[in-house]
């Protein structure tokens, strides 16, 4: 709809106010009033005026005063002002381009002038606000996360923001003016078009009672990138004469994402905890329903049986609740001493059995403390050293424990072993809560695959890294941990 033009006519005489609004009535303009310089300043402020008729000679103050004071008022500053001064008067016309009047009419009206002259300004004044809230939207657009591309109605790119041109593959100095390149064609060269039912209509929407499909493009996962879902919305629109619309780019990746792990957490725990309970309970049925012809031998396996379930079961309860509490284990001011970490390590790898480990502390390191509590160093070994023993082929690891100095106040911890060597999918995901290296999920494999992202959590928690390769040397793999020191009391 076309927005009526709003004139506020400043004259300190009722007739004169009226006369010129009976001149410029027909025109359909609106029209507010004022009788005082004052009065003039907060109107303008109130209804931001597509122009001012302005009289020089005003009680509180005069027209050129007024003038002065619009012209310093940052939001009023750009409306246009017509000065009505006397027929002849040379000096106030100067004064009136002095303090920044855009136009001047002369008393006694002359009604096809003064029409014409507040015609062109009103329509200039609407061009600069339409450039204006242009250029507000552009830079709005340019600087938006979502992308946004106009199409016409031939489906030809008009305009494209940054965002969009990324999402798109499109050059950043591409032309996309002369509408040759057709947006489905460019998407489908990068993206699947998801579901295809919404698609089919493209780019001929369907009837406007209908309810449109939601519409997704798809970046399948790669060994070098993750997958990318972009939601795509649509608003009609006209680009000048021609029909057109203008398309939203929303990258929802991070929502699928998190909805795809809660599935996965689901179906993980899910089968973790109805796995060790299923060998307890058929353990015990069997052993109620046969206890009468088993012999001890065998009433022990079956015991035995059952009780390695329920300690299976303890310990993936006790993975969920160790993984949930890991980001609030304190931290105390002195931090772990490394003085005390061949001990710590001995103690853990005696009570797993089976392991021999070797352990080196540069010697400059000695008297130095991690930024780390006992008790989150103690988690970060037990579990570094139970994955070397659980992925070892005959569970009989030899570790080697090493500690050197890092980038700046950091040290560099490494656990080494000579179990499994891995892919880089493999690599590039153990730091990911509930992940599991076996190939295909069985639930067989001891543990929630929390550990490794316990550990993530505790070095980043103080500002650390977690890195992960493959020997270079032979199978297995070596745990790298960049640790800040602690600062001395």
């Amino acid at each position: 709809m076309k927005r009526t033009s709003t004139i506020l006519i400043a004259d300190d005489e009722p007739d004169g106010r009226e006369v010129m609004a009976a001149l410029l009535r027909s025109s359909d303009y609106e029209m507010v009033f004022a009788g005082d310089g004052q009065e003039v300043l907060d109107q303008a402020k109130a209804v931001q005026p597509d122009l001012i008729l302005l009289d020089v000679m005003m009680p509180v103050m005069d027209g050129f005063e007024v003038c002065r004071r619009l012209r310093a008022d940052p939001v009023l500053a750009e409306v246009p002002v017509i000065i009505v001064t006397a027929l002849g008067d040379q000096q106030a016309r100067i004064k009136g381009i002095e303090v920044g009047a855009d136009d001047f009419i002369s008393k006694p009206y002359n009604r096809l002038e003064l029409r014409a002259r507040v015609k062109a300004v009103t329509r200039l004044n609407r061009f600069r606000r339409l450039q204006l809230e242009r250029a507000k939207f552009e830079w709005v657009v340019e600087q938006a996360d979502d992308g946004y591309v106009i199409l016409n109605g031939q489906d030809a790119f008009v305009y494209a923001n940054p965002q969009a041109r990324l999402y798109l593959d499109l050059p950043d100095g591409s032309d996309l003016a002369e509408g040759d390149l057709k947006f489905i064609q460019t998407v489908k060269g990068h993206y699947r078009l998801e579901p295809m039912e919404a698609w089919v209509t493209w780019p001929d929407e369907i009837p406007p009672n209908a309810a449109t499909p939601p519409r997704y493009l798809v970046r399948p996962e790669t060994a070098i990138a993750d997958a990318r879902w972009l939601q795509v919305k649509v608003l009609e629109t006209a680009i000048g004469a021609e029909p057109g619309r203008i398309v939203r780019l929303r990258d929802i990746s991070t929502q699928v994402k998190s909805r795809n792990d809660v599935w996965t957490f689901h179906n993980s725990v899910s089968h973790k905890l109805r796995t060790s309970p299923a060998v307890m309970t058929s353990s015990l049925q069997l052993l109620e329903m046969h206890i009468d012809q088993l012999s001890k031998e065998e009433i022990k396996a079956f015991a035995d049986n059952a009780l390695k379930g329920a300690k299976r079961l303890r310990d993936e309860i006790e993975d969920v609740v160790q993984f949930l509490n890991v980001r609030t284990l304190a931290r105390p001011g002195e931090g772990f001493a490394l003085e005390a970490l061949a001990p710590l390590v001995k103690e853990v790898a005696a009570e797993m059995g089976e392991m021999s480990v070797a352990i080196s502390v540069a010697p400059e390191l000695a008297q130095a403390r991690l930024a780390l509590s006992h008790q989150a160093t103690e988690i970060l070994l037990r579990e570094l050293l139970e994955n070397a023993k659980k992925f070892h082929p005959r569970h009989r690891p030899t570790v080697e424990v090493s500690v050197k100095q890092g980038p700046g106040r950091t040290v560099s911890l490494r656990v080494s072993d000579n179990g499994l060597t891995l892919s880089g999918e493999q690599l590039a995901k153990v730091w990911t809560p509930y992940y599991q290296i076996e190939k295909h999920f069985t639930g067989e494999a001891p543990g929630m695959g929390l550990g490794l992202a316990s550990v993530a959590f505790l070095i980043g928690g103080v500002g650390g890294t977690s890195r992960m390769t493959n020997r270079p040397d032979g199978p297995g793999i070596t745990v790298e941990l960049i640790v800040p020191l602690a600062w001395a009391a």
